[in-house]
């Protein structure tokens, strides 16, 4: 068992930035593969990032690419998604996930755990 919790969300302007981090308590952090997805309302949750279980490789979706980084700190438990440049579109419940499997998926149904999410809206 892992328990995931987000933090860093908030109300920014079109243009800034913000820093997500994703606490993990429990197992082994290094034992999973983690993931970011967001929610906005009325739509489906959908894939923003992820990162495989040593961080060696990283796979986002295409309209955060070149805006968005995911890292991770072993020492810390920790995973963090940074983000840059945010657009209103951006605007979504932002959740962190493990995925008990060393390669990253862009699939809501193959990640084990779930944080309970972070608001972040972007105004224009």
């Amino acid at each position: 068992q892992v328990q995931l919790v987000e933090s860093g969300g908030g109300l920014v302007q079109a243009g800034d930035s913000l820093r997500l981090s994703c606490a993990a308590s429990g197992r082994t952090f290094s034992r999973y593969a983690m993931g970011w997805f967001r929610q906005a309302p009325g739509k489906e949750r959908e894939f923003v990032a992820a990162l495989n279980i040593r961080g060696r490789f990283t796979y986002y979706k295409d309209s955060v690419k070149g805006r968005f980084t995911i890292s991770g700190d072993n020492a810390k438990n920790t995973v963090y998604l940074q983000m840059n440049s945010l657009k209103p579109e951006d605007t979504a419940v932002y959740y962190c996930a493990a995925r008990e499997r060393p390669d990253y998926s862009d699939s809501v149904y193959d990640y084990d755990y779930w944080g309970q999410g972070t608001q972040v809206t972007v105004s224009s």
